[in-house]
C-alpha cells in the first residue's frame, strides 16, 4: 500500500493539477467570504432605504474579483499549461514542472484569499459611509481599490510564473 500512495504522490500531474486547485478553490474561498461580509452589513442598510442598493452592490461586487483572478490561473494552468507540458513529453509532468506550477499557482491561492476577506471588511465599512453620507461613496470604492490592487499583483505573479514554465 506505502508503494501505491508513494507512486500517487510522485507525479508531477497530481502536484499541478493540486495548485491549481488551491489557486481557484482558496481565492473562491475568500471572495465568498469577502462577498458575504459585505452582503450582512448591506442587508441592514437596505431594509431601511432601498435607494441605495446600486451602490452596496458594487461594494459586494468588488471582493469577489479575487475568485475570478484564482478561476482564470485555475484555466490557464489545468487547462493549457498542464495539457501542453503532457503533450510535449508523451504523457508525462516530471516533479520539477509539477513543483513549479503547484509554487506558481500560490500567490493567487493565498493572496486570493486573504486580500478577498480584507476587501470584504473594508467593503463592509463602506457601507458605514454610505449610510451616515452618501455623497461620499467613492471614497469606499476607492478604499476598495487599494486592497484589490494587491490581488492584482499575485494574480500577475501567478500567470507570470505559469507561463515561465518549460515543456523541456
Amino acid at each position: 500500500m506505502p508503494d501505491v500512495l508513494f507512486g500517487f504522490l510522485n507525479n508531477g500531474w497530481v502536484l499541478a493539477m493540486l495548485g491549481a486547485s488551491l489557486a481557484v478553490g482558496l481565492a473562491c474561498v475568500g471572495s465568498a467570504k469577502g462577498t458575504g461580509l459585505v452582503g450582512e452589513a448591506a442587508s441592514g442598510l437596505i431594509s431601511e432605504d432601498n435607494s441605495k442598493f446600486g451602490s452596496l452592490l458594487v461594494l459586494q461586487v468588488i471582493p469577489g474579483t479575487q475568485g475570478l483572478y484564482g478561476f482564470v490561473v485555475w484555466f490557464v494552468a489545468a487547462l493549457i499549461k498542464i495539457p501542453e507540458l503532457l503533450n510535449a513529453q508523451n504523457q508525462v509532468i516530471n516533479m520539477d514542472q509539477g513543483a513549479a506550477i503547484f509554487m506558481a499557482c500560490l500567490p493567487i491561492a493565498l493572496a486570493g484569499m486573504l486580500s478577498a476577506i480584507a476587501q470584504g471588511r473594508v467593503a463592509a465599512a463602506g457601507v458605514t459611509i454610505i449610510a451616515k453620507k452618501p455623497e461620499a461613496q467613492g471614497n469606499s470604492f476607492v478604499m476598495c481599490i487599494v486592497v484589490e490592487f494587491y490581488a492584482i499583483i499575485s494574480f500577475l505573479a501567478s500567470l507570470l510564473m505559469i507561463f515561465s514554465i518549460s515543456p523541456v
